[in-house]
């Protein structure tokens, strides 16, 4: 029997093998569609949550801030915006558990540089800050230039540090890329608030020095997106740090100038992303600087107004000095080309460089040529803040230090200077909102027209002179 049932088992293994294929094969057939099926749905729905992350769910509040120089009056009615001062005041006190800031250098104190009564409200932002990390438990990260003869030592950074009140990390440009300097001017509160401008951590960007920036409240989708160009700082801020080959993915962006997000702001809608420079600073998905800024200029359709205090188509700070033309050449194309009207006001103080004038007015001269009844447009101020004697006194102020440019469709907020150098070598970072007009519900709320009523109000104004041609 037992000889029997091994018989028995040894025929059936034989039989049971075609049905085993036959079974599997109708197997297959029936689930791989329904496999195939389920990958697709996979992967349609992970291309909704990309595209559904590119809006922006939070309510964002955003808003222009100035630091007005003191003397420096504007009729009534003028355009005025919340002060530098009161904006950062108001970010230290928003603050729950963080603070970071990357910083040009720090002379917030009276004690720092020449002795003037308006020095207090740059003690008062230092007391706040001192008070946030060592009373209110607020983690303070500052990521700062290296010190160096021209801004001198960073006393300020050094204080906070002993008194436990933040970690400090400097910056060597020199080291990491073979020049340049930290310039950017950056305020980051909770992941979910942000400052950048033109304002230095010095108490004369809050009383001396005319500025602009934007602040951002909760809107924690923009603020951890510039929050990672904080991190590479941080990164790179090791004392023997070099720039590493492949960036962590998580400074990585899916924001950019081909792929905005959406943002709605004070019922507005908004397409924004946020540049950075310099290009080895860039992580996977950045913009660069540059190639934001003309994104801007060739975009627009009927006007370019640009208020910066330097410009200049060639490198300044470079061992051989290197002509840059790639914002003047689209500029020339914007007015030749496209018919666009140009207007450039830029800073005259103590510090401006009289060759300046030669480039500028290679660019004014152009005005009035003609060509298919279309007519040339640019134009370029000065803006010159008035100083009293005692004013005068102060080093370093007494200019307009704006850095922003706003066509008929864009704004453009940023921290550096346009000369090559800044883009090249030098890290800053820019701002850029285009306006949505399939989102549009209020004209007057608009942030890019607000920042065109700013150009205009000092365009007009008496302290914007005529470029002596």
């Amino acid at each position: 029997e037992q000889e029997e049932n091994r018989r028995t088992r040894w025929i059936c293994k034989p039989s049971c093998l075609p049905i085993s294929i036959i079974l599997i094969l109708i197997v297959l057939v029936v689930l791989l569609p329904l496999l195939d099926h389920s990958a697709d749905k996979l992967l349609i729905g992970r291309f909704k949550s990309l595209q559904k992350n590119k809006l922006c769910q939070d309510k964002c509040q955003m808003y222009l801030t100035e630091s007005i120089p003191e003397g420096l009056i504007y009729p009534k009615n003028s355009t005025v915006f919340p002060s530098t001062f009161d904006t950062w005041m108001n970010l230290i006190s928003s603050a729950n558990d963080t603070i970071d800031i990357a910083s040009f250098y720090w002379t917030l104190r009276l004690n720092e540089v020449h002795v003037h009564p308006s020095s207090q409200k740059g003690e008062d932002i230092f007391q706040a800050l001192k008070q946030a990390g060592t009373e209110r438990n607020i983690s303070i990260r500052i990521a700062q230039n290296i010190p160096s003869d021209n801004t001198g030592p960073n006393s300020d950074t050094e204080t906070l540090v002993l008194e436990d009140a933040a970690i400090v990390k400097s910056l060597n440009f020199t080291k990491l890329v073979g020049g340049g300097v930290l310039h950017t001017k950056l305020w980051i509160v909770d992941k979910k608030h942000f400052y950048l401008g033109s304002a230095n951590m010095d108490w004369r960007s809050l009383t001396q020095v005319k500025e602009l920036g934007i602040v951002c409240y909760n809107c924690s989708c923009l603020a951890k997106d510039i929050a990672k160009i904080f991190e590479v700082y941080w990164i790179v801020a090791e004392s023997n740090s070099t720039l590493p080959i492949n960036w962590p993915e998580s400074v990585s962006t899916t924001f950019n100038i081909t792929n905005p997000m959406h943002t709605i702001v004070n019922s507005n809608g908004y397409n924004t992303f946020i540049s950075s420079s310099p290009p080895p600073l860039s992580t996977i998905g950045r913009t660069d600087d540059i190639n934001a800024i003309l994104h801007v200029i060739s975009n627009a359709k009927q006007f370019i107004y640009i208020a910066v205090m330097d410009y200049f188509p060639l490198t300044l700070y470079t061992p051989i000095q290197r002509f840059w033309p790639f914002i003047d050449n689209a500029l020339r194309v914007a007015a030749i080309e496209n018919n666009v009207k140009v207007y450039m006001l830029i800073s005259w103080w103590k510090h401006s460089r009289d060759t300046e004038d030669n480039f500028l007015r290679s660019l004014a001269d152009l005005s009035g040529v003609g060509h298919n009844n279309k007519t040339v447009d640019i134009q370029v101020k000065r803006f010159v803040v008035p100083a009293s004697p005692e004013q005068d006194k102060i080093p370093f102020a007494r200019v307009n230090h704006n850095k922003y440019m706003v066509t008929d469709n864009i704004a453009y907020i940023g921290t550096s200077n346009w000369s090559g150098d800044y883009f090249t070598n030098t890290a800053g970072i820019g701002f850029i909102l285009e306006e949505d007009y399939k989102n549009k519900t209020n004209m007057t709320e608009s942030l890019r027209k607000q920042l065109q009523d700013v150009f205009e109000r000092d365009w007009y104004s008496i302290y914007a002179k005529q470029l002596i041609r």
